[in-house]
């Protein structure tokens, strides 16, 4: 029995949604225990070397900052809720990609933007390279679900026209 191609096509064009919302909401969640998961990486990392090292430099900061300044977290807490909410957004295109393509076309443009924050601000707060290289890997990844999606939607348009 031969597969509907317009099935296929919106099963792969879900798929990509899922994983880009699923990724969006994991971010989200684990913003909130920011400073538990510093110290199990920081305790978890043995080598010495100079990433070891920025984990705990980071780690001390934001442990130090919550313990004079924990309302700054309260920023970190927004950050989280954001992403969250992102996630949400994006049951619109699962529930109808062709209508909502306008949310694919969100991601695409935050997954670029991306690319500037982590470097200009990055440069700007001091954030070694290879941090902003990992920030910049969220934008690649987003980047290698999204733009297929939308090219498939844009064919799921094209297929509609002929049945």
């Amino acid at each position: 029995m031969k597969t509907n191609p317009k099935h296929q096509l919106v099963g792969r064009i879900r798929t990509c949604i899922w994983i880009v919302t699923v990724g969006l909401f994991l971010s989200g969640v684990t913003a909130f225990p920011i400073e538990a998961e510093l110290r199990w990486l920081v305790n978890l990392s043995t080598n010495g070397g100079f990433v070891n090292n920025w984990l705990f430099t980071v780690y001390h900061a934001v442990q130090t900052t919550n313990k004079y300044y924990p309302y700054l977290s309260y920023g970190t807490d927004w950050l989280a809720f954001a992403h969250i909410i992102l996630a949400v957004l994006f049951a619109g295109a699962l529930r109808d990609p062709q209508r909502n393509i306008w949310i694919i076309e969100f991601g695409i443009i935050a997954a670029l933007a991306i690319f500037p924050l982590a470097f200009i601000a990055g440069s700007i707060r001091g954030i070694p390279i290879f941090w902003r290289l990992i920030d910049c890997s969220f934008g690649i990844v987003t980047l290698t679900l999204l733009l297929p999606c939308y090219n498939m939607i844009k064919k799921l348009n094209s297929l509609k026209s002929l049945f």
